[in-house]
C-alpha cells in the first residue's frame, strides 16, 4: 500500500472526508507541496503531524478545499440568471428557496443575493451557503474583500452593497443579513430538498467522475420540478436526463 492510500484511509477515519473521490495527481500535487513545506518527506509523516495539530488540520483542510472565487464570475452567466431564470423561477413560486454550495470565502451567495434583490427586497431573501471548509466560512460572515475580487461587479452594484474601507470592500449588513453559512461536505452530508435554485461552481472539476455522477443525483433530487441548477463555465453536464435535468440555457439545468 502506498503512503498515500494510507494517507486516504487515515484521513477518511479522522474527519470522514473521502479523498479517493478527488482526482488524485491535482490532490497529491498540491498537498505534496504542503507537506514539503512543514518539513516532512512523505505522506505518513504529514499525518502524523496533521493528526495531533488543529492548526495543522484546518491549513490541510484549506489546501484541499479549492478556494478561488470571485464576485459575478463569468459576467454574462449572471445577467442570464438575472434576466430570464430568476423570472421564470418567481412565475412558479414567490418564494425561493436558494442554496450556494461549495461557496468558498462567500463572494457566490453574497453575488446571489445582489441579483435576487433586484426581483424581491432583500429582507425577504435568505440563502443557504455550505462549504467544506470552516476557515473560509469565518472569512465570508466577515465579508471583507480585496478589489481584485469586485473586477466584474458593475460599479452601481458595487456602490450600492459595498462600503469601501482602505484598499478593501466591506459588503453591507442587509446583503450579509440574508446569506446563512454553515459546514457541509457535498460527499457525505444530506442535501435537503425543496430548492428552486442551487448554484455550485467551478469546483466539480476537481472530482472524479464518479464523485460529480454522485453529486449531480444529489443535487437533482434537491431540485423542486422547474429548479434550476447552476454550474461553472468549464462544467457543462453532457448527458443531464440521466439526471432528471434539460439544459435551459448554458450552464443552467432545469429539473424536469
Amino acid at each position: 500500500m502506498s503512503d498515500y492510500t494510507q494517507f486516504i484511509a487515515s484521513v477518511k477515519q479522522k474527519t470522514g472526508i473521502d479523498l479517493s473521490l478527488y482526482k488524485e495527481a491535482q490532490m497529491k500535487r498540491r498537498l505534496t507541496s504542503l507537506y514539503e513545506k512543514r518539513g516532512c518527506k512523505n505522506f505518513t509523516e504529514y499525518f502524523g503531524l496533521i493528526r495531533n495539530d488543529s492548526s495543522r488540520m484546518d491549513e490541510f483542510l484549506d489546501r484541499m478545499t479549492i478556494n478561488v472565487s470571485e464576485f459575478y464570475r463569468n459576467f454574462q452567466r449572471w445577467e442570464i440568471l438575472d434576466q430570464k431564470i430568476i423570472p421564470q423561477l418567481l412565475r412558479q413560486s414567490k418564494k425561493l428557496k436558494c442554496w450556494s454550495a461549495a461557496c468558498s470565502t462567500g463572494e457566490e451567495p453574497y453575488s446571489m443575493a445582489m441579483v435576487l434583490a433586484n426581483h424581491i427586497p432583500l429582507r425577504e431573501i435568505t440563502i443557504s451557503a455550505t462549504d467544506l471548509d470552516a476557515g473560509v466560512l469565518e472569512k465570508a460572515k466577515v465579508g471583507l474583500y480585496p478589489e481584485r475580487s469586485l473586477k466584474e461587479v458593475p460599479p452601481p452594484i458595487k456602490q450600492k452593497y459595498f462600503t469601501q474601507e482602505g484598499q478593501f470592500f466591506q459588503v453591507k449588513d442587509d446583503v450579509k443579513r440574508s446569506v446563512l453559512f454553515k459546514q457541509h461536505n457535498l460527499l457525505e452530508d444530506s442535501y435537503g430538498g425543496g430548492f428552486n435554485l442551487i448554484v455550485c461552481r467551478n469546483v466539480m472539476i476537481y472530482f472524479t467522475e464518479e464523485a460529480k455522477h454522485q453529486i449531480y443525483t444529489n443535487f437533482a433530487n434537491a431540485l423542486e420540478p422547474g429548479g434550476i441548477l447552476f454550474v461553472g463555465s468549464t462544467e457543462q453536464i453532457f448527458s443531464p436526463e440521466k439526471y432528471g435535468l434539460v439544459s435551459e440555457d448554458t450552464f443552467f439545468y432545469k429539473k424536469i
